[in-house]
């Protein structure tokens, strides 16, 4: 005689309450109402320069919101060559993206070793890296200024671009610890197994697997590079070596009231716009990194 067992079906989940669903409804309502009203603050001044740079100053001031007569390029030809937009570009891609360079290689390898290897003195230089964060940039001005002066670096690009590497470092750092530090042990012995040394275990293995992290942060030190103003302007007062934020407000201040606003607004475009097109391209890469954390 065989005995049969029945298994009771799982039951079906309870429906929502109506309270409940009409909150939700609620909370979606009201947070995409903000979202759109931000859409529409971020949007609308980025469309009206980029109208604008296609005008001329009295175009701009008898129809600031309407369509350009002439869609020419004339502004922005006059803004790269005669404003010397165009040298404070190549001057700060240069700077940019060595200290991007340079960080990206430095932090990297600081977060690894911090993260994944025991000594004396590991969590006191991690702190310190974050107490780095925490110090304001206008109290480093002055001693910044005497060290690159006796260094012979003051008012080059190469002064500048130490300068950046080691104010971008401990962000860098304090990014990818975490995900430094989440990688499997396993990986790291099997590496060692196949006879992987520690330089080509870190650049070969450990690296690649932190490529979000790796992403994310190398578009947040792009933005906060490409757009930093007090640094070079209180270490880089040579105008053959001026940046672009320097460059821009050069620009608008040597104007005085006899502002070419058509051109001004084509030199601000020229300067927002590798910022939009980094972005564009590595924007999957930093939600990726946001989304599925250090473990991934």
């Amino acid at each position: 005689m065989t005995a049969t067992t029945t298994r009771k079906a799982p039951a079906p989940p309870a429906p929502a309450r109506p309270a409940e669903a009409r909150g939700d409804r609620g909370v979606a309502v009201v947070s995409h109402t903000v979202l759109a009203i931000w859409t529409v603050l971020i949007i609308v001044p980025l469309l009206w320069t980029l109208l604008s740079s296609f005008k001329t100053t009295s175009e701009i001031f008898a129809s600031p919101f309407s369509l350009p007569k002439d869609w020419n390029f004339d502004n922005y030809v006059s803004a790269w060559t005669t404003a010397g937009i165009g040298r404070y570009f190549v001057n700060t891609v240069v700077v940019v993206g060595c200290a991007l360079v340079i960080v990206m290689i430095l932090g990297a390898m600081c977060a690894y070793v911090l993260a994944r290897y025991r000594f004396f003195g590991n969590r006191f230089i991690y702190y310190l890296m974050l107490a780095g964060l925490t110090f304001p940039i206008f109290l480093a001005i002055v001693p910044l200024f005497f060290v690159l002066r006796n260094l012979g670096l003051l008012n080059t690009l190469p002064g500048l671009i130490i300068v950046y590497v080691a104010f971008a470092l401990p962000f860098t750092v304090f990014f990818l610890h975490p995900f430094f530090r989440a990688l499997p042990n396993e990986i790291g012995e099997a590496a060692e197994m196949d006879g992987c040394g520690e330089w080509r275990k870190f650049f070969q293995v450990m690296l690649p697997m932190a490529r979000p992290g790796m992403a994310a942060v190398a578009i947040f030190n792009f933005l906060g590079l490409w757009n930093q103003f007090l640094l070079p302007v209180a270490l880089n007062t040579k105008k053959d070596n001026y940046v672009l934020s320097q460059g821009m407000a050069e620009f608008a201040s040597q104007a005085g009231y006899n502002v070419n606003f058509g051109r001004l607004f084509a030199a601000v475009v020229i300067m927002i716009l590798p910022v939009a097109i980094v972005y564009i391209l590595f924007q999957r890469q930093l939600q990726g990194s946001v989304t599925q954390g250090p473990m991934h």
